[in-house]
C-alpha cells in the first residue's frame, strides 16, 4: 500500500483539486452547418472542423 511521505499543504491540496469545478462542457458550432457539438466530436452532420467526414450519416428531419 502507498504511504505519503510529505503533507500536501492546503495551496496544494486546492490547487489539484481546481479542475474538479469545471461544470460546462466545452461546445463548438461548425462552420459550415451552424450545429452546436463537443469539441473533438464530429457534428449531428458528419462534419469535423469544416470537412465531411461521414459521407453516409443521414440527417433524419
Amino acid at each position: 500500500m502507498a504511504v505519503q511521505q510529505n503533507k500536501k499543504s492546503p495551496s496544494k491540496r486546492g490547487m489539484h483539486r481546481s479542475h474538479n469545478a469545471l461544470k460546462v462542457p466545452g461546445m463548438a458550432i461548425e462552420p459550415n452547418t451552424g450545429e452546436v457539438h463537443l469539441r473533438h466530436h464530429i457534428s449531428p452532420e458528419g462534419f469535423y472542423r469544416g470537412r465531411r467526414v461521414l459521407k453516409n450519416k443521414a440527417v433524419e428531419v
